[in-house]
C-alpha cells in the first residue's frame, strides 16, 4: 500500500511539473502527458456517424426495472428511506426472503410494444435498459447464472423483448449492466487479501466478462453499454483487466459507445485519468444534476440521467419525496441541450410492468411539446456567438437559432444580445404555427454587443415553454447585413 501511494505521488508531481513546464511553453503543444497503459484511449470527442448519432438523440428514456419492482419500496407495513432498487441493503428486509422474490416476479401486463410506443410518443431518441441491478437478478436467460427471468413464473426472455421493440419504432437502445452482483458470491468491495478470496474474484471477474459477450451475442442491435457498481476498490484496482475487456468488448461490436463510468485508470482515478481525459466515450459524472457552465465539461460529449422524484429509479408504491413536473423536466430538456448534452428520464414499472400513472402523464406532456419544438432539440447544438438571456436557453442547428423560452417576459420582449462582427437576425418566428415575430434593431451596449429586441404576439397565451426560431445571418462586419436580412 506504501508504495503504491508513493508510485501516486510521484506521478502526480510529475503531471504538475510537466504541465507547469508546457504551459510556459516547454511543449509546442502547450500540453505534456504521463504515459498511461490504462487511461483514455481516445482524448476528445469521437467524431464516428455512431457518436454523432449519440450526440443528436437531445432525449432518453431510463428504465430501472428488476424484482425490486415487487415489494416497491415497502416492505412489511414499513418504507424504506431510500432508493427503492436498494431496497435489498435495507437492514429491516431479510436477505433471504429478498433473494427469493423471483419466484413471484410474473409480470402479465409487461407489453414491449408498447413501452416503445409510449418512449417514441415522447420523443426519446434512446433507451438505457437495466439487464440486472446491484442484486445480480438477470432480465435475460444467462446461460451464467439460474438467479434470471428464466427461472421465474414468466419465464420470457424480457431485454430481447425491449430490445426489439424499441428497436422497430427506431429508438437505439443501451444496456444498463451493474459490475457489483450481491448475487453471485464472488464480488468483494475491497481487493482479496487472501487465496479464497482471490479464486472468487477470479471467478466473479470471468463471470463478468462472459455475462457481457453474451448480451452483445445475444442483442447485436443495442448500441452501447450505461455501467453502474464501479466505485469500489474491488474493481477500481482492476485498471488492467478492464481495459481488455473494454477494447474486447468494442473489437467485437465496431461503434459500440461506452461512457465513463466503466473503468479507472492504473492510478485508480475514474472517469478522467491522470492527465485529465476522459476514460469512456461520455461523460456520466452529471446524474441527477446539471453543469452550471460549459466549461466544466471539459470540451467533453455528457447526458444528464434524471429521476422524477428526487431519489428513485426503481419503483415505489409512495413517492416520498418530491416529484418534478413536465415543465421543470423540460427546462431540464432545453438546458442539457443547450449545453451540448441529452436529458434522460427515468421511469420505474410496477411488478406487473405498468408504468404508474403519473409517469405516463409526463410522459405524454413532453410528447406534446417535443411534437412542436423537437427541432430545437434533436441534432441541436450549443448556440455560438450569442449571450444567454433570463428568459430561457439557446440551440442552434447551422444558421437557426432556436429560442427556448421559459420565463416570457412581462413586456413580451426577447432581447438577443450578439457578439458584435458576428450575426444579425433575418427571419423570426415561432415553432408553434410559424407566426413571425417584429425584429427591433436596439443599437449596440458598452461591451460594443449588438442588441435586437423581438416582439411576441400580443394578445398570444402561451400554455407553457416555447421556441422561437431566428434566422441567422452572419454579416461579417457588414453594417447594412440587418436591411437585408429584413428585405
Amino acid at each position: 500500500m506504501k508504495t503504491r501511494i508513493v508510485t501516486v505521488c510521484m506521478a502526480l508531481f510529475m503531471a504538475m511539473s510537466w504541465n507547469a513546464w508546457a504551459q510556459t511553453g516547454g511543449s509546442p503543444k502547450g500540453r505534456v502527458t504521463i504515459p498511461l497503459k490504462h487511461g483514455s484511449d481516445h482524448p476528445g470527442k469521437r467524431t464516428d456517424a455512431d457518436m454523432e448519432r449519440w450526440r443528436g438523440y437531445g432525449l432518453g428514456q431510463f428504465i430501472h426495472w428488476g424484482v425490486y419492482a415487487i415489494p416497491g419500496g415497502e416492505w412489511n407495513g414499513k418504507t424504506y428511506n431510500g432508493a427503492a432498487e436498494w431496497i435489498r441493503a435495507w437492514r429491516e428486509f431479510p436477505r433471504e426472503e429478498y433473494d427469493n422474490l423471483y419466484k413471484q416476479f410474473n409480470p402479465t401486463g409487461f407489453d414491449a410494444k408498447a413501452w416503445a410506443r409510449m418512449a417514441k410518443k415522447m420523443g426519446a431518441g434512446y433507451l438505457i435498459f437495466t439487464t440486472k441491478h446491484h442484486d445480480g437478478f438477470c432480465l435475460w436467460p444467462s446461460r451464467y447464472t439460474d438467479y434470471t427471468v428464466a427461472h421465474t413464473p414468466y419465464q420470457k426472455d424480457i431485454v430481447g423483448q425491449v430490445v426489439d421493440a424499441y428497436t422497430a419504432e427506431g429508438i437505439d437502445v443501451y444496456l444498463y449492466f451493474s459490475i457489483m452482483d450481491w448475487n453471485q458470491g464472488g464480488w468483494l468491495y475491497q481487493p482479496p487479501k487472501n487465496e479464497e478470496e482471490k479464486a472468487r474474484w477470479e471467478g466473479f471477474k470471468q463471470f463478468t466478462r462472459n455475462q457481457l459477450l453474451e448480451l452483445l451475442e445475444n442483442y447485436p442491435q443495442i448500441k452501447g453499454f450505461w455501467f453502474d457498481g464501479t466505485w469500489d476498490a474491488s474493481w477500481v484496482g482492476e485498471a488492467e483487466f478492464a481495459h481488455e475487456l473494454e477494447q474486447e468488448l468494442r473489437a467485437l461490436h465496431p461503434g459500440l459507445i461506452i461512457g465513463s463510468r466503466f473503468r479507472a485508470d492504473e492510478y485508480g482515478n475514474r472517469r478522467y485519468d491522470l492527465n485529465g481525459d476522459l476514460i469512456g466515450d461520455y461523460d456520466q459524472t452529471w446524474e441527477r444534476d446539471i453543469p452550471t457552465d460549459i466549461g466544466q465539461l471539459r470540451g467533453n460529449d455528457w447526458d444528464c440521467c434524471m429521476t422524477i422524484p428526487e431519489n428513485g429509479w426503481g419503483y415505489a408504491k409512495t413517492w416520498t419525496t418530491y416529484a418534478k413536473t413536465p415543465y421543470e423536466l423540460l427546462s431540464m430538456l432545453s438546458e442539457c441541450n443547450s449545453l451540448g448534452g441529452n436529458l434522460v428520464i427515468n421511469f420505474g414499472p410496477d411488478g406487473n410492468g405498468h408504468f404508474r400513472v403519473e409517469e405516463q402523464q409526463i410522459a405524454a406532456e413532453i410528447g406534446r411539446w417535443m411534437d412542436v419544438n423537437g427541432e430545437a432539440i434533436r441534432d441541436a447544438e450549443p448556440a455560438a456567438g450569442v449571450h444567454k438571456q433570463g428568459w430561457g436557453f439557446m440551440t442552434q442547428k447551422g444558421n437557426r437559432l432556436f429560442l427556448h423560452v421559459y420565463n416570457q417576459p412581462l413586456n413580451n420582449v426577447l432581447r438577443l444580445v450578439f457578439d458584435k462582427k458576428t450575426y444579425v437576425p433575418g427571419r423570426v418566428k415561432l415553432l408553434d404555427g410559424g407566426t413571425a415575430l417584429k425584429v427591433e434593431d436596439a443599437g449596440r451596449n458598452k461591451q460594443n454587443a449588438r442588441l435586437f429586441n423581438l416582439y411576441l404576439p400580443e394578445g398570444k397565451t402561451f400554455a407553457g415553454p416555447f421556441v422561437v426560431e431566428v434566422e441567422l445571418i452572419d454579416n461579417n462586419g457588414d453594417q447594412d447585413a440587418y436591411q437585408q436580412a429584413k428585405v
